[in-house]
């Protein structure tokens, strides 16, 4: 009984295509692998060499981002050789469809895909023909009752939602620098309990960053446009997203649950730079007082912080090191006096 349970609540339901046929299928699966094994055997595919990618745009299937995909996600199986770029692929074909009858409409909309700017244009296109129908500027429950299927009768409206969204995500930093001091040994262990505490006091001062998701926060607080949307900021070591990845988790229910896959990635990791710095610094401070708003300013603002895409959130370590010139706060020089 209990098995049987556990084993209904993994499991999740696709739908799946290929190239060749317009044909879906649903198929439920509890991991990439028995997905790969049904949709090759409906399709009668090589297993082996058979990929998975999203339909909406392209990206290709790990476990763990299948884990977070929200139920009736649709699918394409790749065999070697073919390509899918999501909803740029289908902009072809309705210029296609299009071309007898309109040409100059369509000879315009070619250039937009096809000049130095393609790539963004491409993104606005995509995102533009997916959202068309969507209730994006609904706020209110009793306005997009489906957008808030699952979540609790406490949030009246979407902004308030996604701000607790991104505090949460906040608060679990907090927490996990928290529990470190319970490994420090006890001559570093009691300051930095009284610098975590002056850090979550701060925190809670400034409702811990849940602005960042907030759409109808100012403009300089928030990561989205004044209707939701985000762009993704690429990896940690570069400046921008090539694949020009953005999302409205305000637009739909099901955008709301992919959001959730997108990463707050620290450019200096937490875990392996940032908390041991600073319990480093602790132990070799001699009377110096630690600068803990540099070290705020790393663990929970977006000074240190990106909003990336799943695609773009790279597991491998990024090597990169702390100002070593701002752990201490700088004593000002006593003035001279006159004779």
């Amino acid at each position: 009984m209990g098995s049987h349970s556990s084993t209904q609540k993994h499991m999740k339901i696709f739908k799946i295509r290929t190239l060749q046929g317009g044909s879906k299928y649903g198929v439920g699966c509890r991991n990439l692998r028995e997905l790969l094994e049904k949709g090759c055997k409906k399709f009668q595919l090589p297993l082996k060499s058979a990929r998975v990618c999203l339909y909406e745009d392209g990206t290709e299937l790990s476990d763990e981002y299948l884990r977070n995909l929200p139920d009736n996600t649709e699918l394409v199986f790749l065999t070697p050789g073919q390509t899918w770029d999501g909803f740029v692929t289908d902009i072809g074909r309705l210029l296609n469809a299009f071309y007898t009858r309109q040409t100059d409409v369509t000879e315009a909309a070619r250039k937009l895909l096809t000049d130095e700017q393609a790539p963004q244009r491409r993104k606005i296109l995509v995102d533009f023909i997916q959202n068309l129908n969507e209730n994006i500027l609904a706020e209110n429950r009793e306005d997009d009752k489906s957008w808030f299927e699952g979540i609790e009768p406490r949030y009246k409206n979407k902004s308030s939602y996604m701000r607790n969204s991104c505090e949460s995500r906040i608060r679990s930093y907090m927490k996990e620098a928290q529990s470190l001091a319970a490994t420090l040994d006890p001559p570093v262990r009691e300051d930095y309990k009284k610098l975590t505490e002056t850090m979550s006091n701060e925190l809670r001062a400034v409702k811990y960053n849940g602005c960042y998701f907030d759409r109808t926060e100012e403009r300089t607080s928030r990561l989205c446009t004044a209707e939701g949307w985000f762009s993704c900021q690429g990896p940690f070591d570069v400046d921008d997203c090539s694949s020009r990845h953005s999302i409205n988790p305000y637009s739909n229910k099901e955008s709301r649950i992919l959001f959730s896959t997108w990463n707050l990635d620290h450019r200096i990791e937490k875990k392996r730079t940032i908390l041991p710095r600073l319990t480093e610094a602790l132990g070799e401070c001699n009377g110096r007082q630690i600068n803990w708003k540099y070290f705020f300013n790393l663990l929970f603002t977006m000074e240190n912080l990106k909003l990336v895409h799943i695609a773009c959130h790279k597991k491998t370590a990024h090597n990169l090191t702390c100002d070593d010139s701002m752990i201490y706060i700088k004593r000002k020089p006593a003035r001279k006096t006159k004779d």
